[in-house]
């Protein structure tokens, strides 16, 4: 960290759903240098520089309340066994004109400050800089070795070098006469995370703390050891400033910066950060949450889907999900072959709802899914729902038939079908989730008279459902193309 301004959040908050784009998080998720986001008991937290944190009782709407001691800046945190380990920087990052910092471990059992087991031990000092040497303590990463159990700690910053040490899960003390190792220059918040046979090195990149105008990006370098070296997909070592673009500025989300990640379940990832500043919400540091994909194995960050006009796509075929209601032809005839070439040319409009919407039952319409044809009958426009709550990183949005009000439902015996009206019923409410290689789960957020999760499917070329989701099926997964 360069140097750190006093967040502060009294502006009241703007909307989110401007331009039909949703952005960061809503509530008051106002946070700079977020740690690696936990659940505990039901809710997420996530804690940020000052001592203090955000709490959301579905991931979506997020508001302060979590409680750190210590104050300091760029904590990390994980859960192990039982407890919580929270790692801060309690100096240094230039605070005060000085890079002399300390990193120091604390343990909790709860993170809930309303629990009775709620409690910080006092914090342990596990690494310093005395601000001469080539490295600064501050802005710390957790990595519990999956493949060792063994715990690791990266940290530093622009001044000097990123280092690597070694700590003890059980104690949270740094492992006796462990030395540390130089793995990065020329970054900072970085974040260590493994997959696949691969440890990766994740930096923050570029200046801070100038709101609008902070150029922070994330990078990332890959390893085969933890200590490194760590090239980004040139070959370029991170010890000489390589990075490959995981995430910069998008929209009006600028400088993004502090990694971390968080593995829903097969196929299901999201990243958090901070944003340097949101315009829509006047220019606040807030916290983000995007999916986060794998390509050619390395993490890319991913899209929430944005409001607007899309054919769904199954990616078992190609085919468009669509409603069950008679083909109308347009008008036209075949050309002949080779005959009539010298005719004016006139353009064919497009097919329109008030063409055909008359010849459409006005119950309930089943679906089902068919070659695309730009009609229609396969056109739905998805929109984020305000109000209506969401889940880890986005909002809960409704499927209606463009130009109408007619929604996509679950029903009771786990199919789909679309109704005349949207009114904000569970099983009106879909979840949207962008999946590890770029296509999307689509999901109900509830299912009637049953406590079952479960997705969009595609059971053959022609018959959606719904089912449990899986990963390596085709039959799962759907593409949004805006045509």
């Amino acid at each position: 960290m360069n140097f750190y301004n006093t967040l502060k959040t009294t502006t009241a908050i703007l909307s989110i759903f401007l331009a039909g784009t949703v952005t960061a998080q809503v509530g008051k998720p106002f946070i700079h240098d977020p740690s690696t986001i936990m659940e505990c008991e039901g809710k997420f937290y996530t804690f940020g520089t000052g001592g203090g944190g955000l709490i959301s009782e579905d991931g979506w709407t997020w508001n302060g309340g979590a409680e750190r001691p210590g104050g300091g800046a760029a904590p990390d945190a994980m859960k192990i066994g039982d407890r919580y380990l929270v790692v801060y920087g309690a100096t240094g990052g230039g605070l005060g004109g000085g890079h002399n910092g300390r990193i120091l471990t604390m343990w909790n059992k709860t993170l809930d400050p309303a629990s009775p087991d709620f409690n910080f031990s006092e914090p342990i000092l596990v690494a310093q800089s005395d601000g001469v040497e080539d490295n600064d303590a501050i802005d710390p990463g957790l990595l519990l070795d999956p493949t060792t159990g063994r715990l690791w700690c990266s940290y530093g910053t622009y001044f000097g070098f990123i280092r690597l040490i070694e700590l003890d899960p059980r104690t949270g003390k740094r492992v006796e006469s462990n030395e540390a190792i130089d793995i990065a220059i020329d970054c900072e918040a970085t974040d260590l995370e493994y997959r696949d046979g691969w440890y990766y090195l994740l930096g923050t990149h570029g200046t801070c703390c100038d709101g609008t105008n902070s150029t922070y990006n994330i990078v990332v370098g890959r390893s085969r050891t933890i200590t490194g070296p760590y090239l980004d997909n040139i070959g370029r070592d991170m010890l000489k400033g390589g990075g490959k673009m995981v995430l910069a500025a998008r929209d009006k989300l600028i400088g993004p910066g502090h990694f971390g990640r968080l593995i829903l379940e097969d196929g299901v990832e999201k990243m958090s950060c901070h944003y340097e500043a949101d315009l829509n919400q006047s220019g606040h540091s807030v916290l983000g949450i995007r999916p986060l994909l794998w390509k050619n194995g390395w993490p890319v960050a991913g899209d929430n889907i944005k409001d607007g006009t899309y054919e769904i796509e199954s990616e078992r075929r190609g085919y468009a999900l669509e409603l069950i209601v008679d083909f109308v032809r347009m008008p036209g005839r075949m050309r002949r072959f080779n005959r009539d070439n010298d005719e004016p040319i006139k353009p064919i409009p497009s097919q329109q709802l008030e063409d055909i919407i008359h010849t459409w039952p006005s119950g309930n319409i089943g679906v089902r899914i068919g070659d695309y044809m730009v009609r229609p009958h396969q056109k739905w426009t998805i929109t984020a729902v305000p109000g209506a709550g969401g889940y880890l990183g986005g909002p809960y949005y409704k499927i209606v038939i463009a130009g109408t009000d007619r929604a996509l439902a679950a029903t009771a015996d786990a199919e789909v079908e679309t109704v005349p009206a949207f009114t904000g019923a569970p099983e009106q409410l879909w979840r949207i989730d962008q999946l590890t290689d770029g296509t999307y789960r689509i999901m109900p957020r509830v299912v009637p008279d049953s406590d079952e999760k479960l997705a969009l499917v595609s059971s053959g070329d022609s018959t959606p459902t719904l089912a449990k989701f899986d990963m390596n099926s085709d039959n799962s997964k759907w593409n949004f193309r805006n045509h």
